[in-house]
């Protein structure tokens, strides 16, 4: 048996971006994932009944089509083809009201009424300088930026609330829809850096898309693994890695764990700076998944919510703010704010022919055991009338459940670190190369690094370029 160069311990997408990169940087990776199939977040089964293929968590991938790091890889050749529905993704609100966004800047500000110059003219720059944010965005924010110009467009505006941003418009629609989309960042709508995740987000809904992976975000694993054994590399399933000690001799180690687990793994090569610092690291709300087989399409009232797959459910801005600010307060909403994704607009594979998957989760309080699936429905229910009567069964996985099942999700916190400003700059912790653990050869190339948590493989890439720099550096 060879004596690998590299050993990757988590066969997530960042886990498998790190090890592809050390792959072909020209060492022999070996990767350990405790689970019987990889793919960390990325995967795809059957958690319903036989033959609907339930996305177990990451569905809709703006940052892969994004993503720097995948324009590497040749996706289409390995078996991953990306569908874009016609809408990328709308916000209902009571009356049948549906504010949505497609690709055109224009078509969408036109949607918006009184609200549509203010929205063209805060999207029209940012849209036409993505190719610049959107690396930028990706990447650890400790150098000056290629284009500074441009970012500091976006920096200004994105370093302040959603709350404060959305004061340029006056619409419940604009506001609403602008609420349904920062949200996906798990802060209170009044923290600063809310207002960029929904600036970003939109951004990449007009430049780049909202697609799903046809037959489900399994393909991008197995195009990643695909790619690691063709350069020689083994991935290892079923292999819990608990201590350092219990891996092989290798020049480097890469672990795609937050870092709790670091400290945990390593506790005793770890200075006491360190183990502290590490233990400062935040982590934010849980979430509670419910996915459902349907004998038919949801009936919104919207059709612009019958074009999309992405659906945010909350109602008004304020309405979404008071949800997000009772989690964030310990409390499980009423009325949550929900992400419902229903992949079949687009891919027909999900489900046996005229049968649909679907799937919402909403925000819950850090490390929660209440099953939330009767709210999410009642929210489903506010939009969609006779939502009930499609339903053929129904799975739900509670944010305790869901840490459980991906320890990476500490609490059920499925971005493992929250999004704060202090923890933008500085992920996980002061440092300036954040993938480094302050113990030789072994970096971090989770979620909880820059730039944080979604399928980019931006975390593993960079953490594995800095594997090698120092490798280089060394010889």
């Amino acid at each position: 048996m060879r004596s690998p160069d590299a050993v990757v311990v988590g066969s997530g997408p960042n886990g498998l971006a790190a090890a592809l990169t050390l792959a072909r940087g020209g060492l022999a990776v070996d990767v350990y994932e405790g689970s019987e199939t990889a793919g960390g977040g990325c995967r795809t089964e059957d958690l319903t009944l036989d033959g609907f293929h339930h996305d177990v968590c990451s569905a809709v991938h703006p940052l892969v089509a994004a993503s720097p790091f995948f324009r590497t890889i040749d996706l289409a050749a390995r078996g991953v083809k990306l569908l874009y529905p016609p809408v990328a993704f709308a916000h209902p609100l009571d009356g049948g009201r549906a504010p949505a966004v497609v690709t055109s800047v224009d078509e969408t500000a036109g949607g918006l009424g009184v609200d549509g110059p203010a929205y063209r003219r805060l999207f029209s720059p940012l849209v036409r300088d993505a190719g610049s944010i959107v690396p930028t965005a990706l990447a650890p924010l400790r150098s000056v930026p290629a284009h500074p110009l441009a970012m500091a467009r976006f920096g200004l505006r994105g370093l302040l609330s959603l709350e404060r941003l959305a004061r340029r418009f006056c619409s419940e629609e604009a506001r609403g829809l602008l609420a349904g989309v920062a949200a996906h960042a798990m802060l209170p709508l009044t923290a600063p850096l809310s207002g960029a995740y929904g600036m970003l987000l939109t951004t990449m809904a007009h430049a780049v898309g909202w697609p799903v992976v046809e037959g489900g975000s399994a393909r991008i694993v197995d195009a990643l693994v695909g790619e690691v054994e063709s350069l020689g590399g083994q991935v290892r399933t079923g292999r819990w890695i608990r201590t350092l000690g219990e891996l092989p001799s290798s020049r480097v180690t890469v672990l795609d764990v937050t870092p709790r687990q670091l400290v945990a793994m390593a506790a005793e090569r770890l200075r006491d700076r360190d183990r502290r610092a590490l233990g400062g690291f935040r982590y934010g709300p849980g979430v509670c998944k419910v996915d459902w087989a349907l004998s038919g399409p949801v009936p919104w009232q919207s059709e612009a919510c019958r074009k999309t797959v992405t659906v945010h459910l909350g109602g008004t801005l304020e309405e979404v703010a008071a949800s997000e600010a009772d989690v964030f307060a310990g409390r499980h909403p009423d009325r949550p704010y929900c992400i419902v994704v229903q992949p079949g607009v687009v891919d027909p594979t999900r489900a046996p022919v005229g049968r649909l998957t679907l799937w919402a989760y909403c925000h819950v309080p850090a490390g929660s055991t209440v099953d939330m699936a009767e709210r999410i429905e009642a929210q489903i229910e506010r939009f969609a009338p006779g939502f009930r009567d499609v339903v053929l069964a129904r799975v739900t996985r509670t944010a305790a459940e869901t840490a459980r099942h991906n320890p990476n999700y500490i609490g059920g916190d499925i971005n493992s670190g929250m999004g704060t400003l202090r923890q933008t700059m500085f992920r996980p912790t002061v440092r300036w190369d954040p993938y480094k653990t302050g113990i030789g050869g072994i970096y971090l190339c989770s979620a909880s690094t820059p730039p944080g948590g979604g399928v980019h493989g931006m975390c593993g890439y960079a953490a594995a370029r800095s594997a090698l720099a120092d490798l280089g550096a060394h010889r």
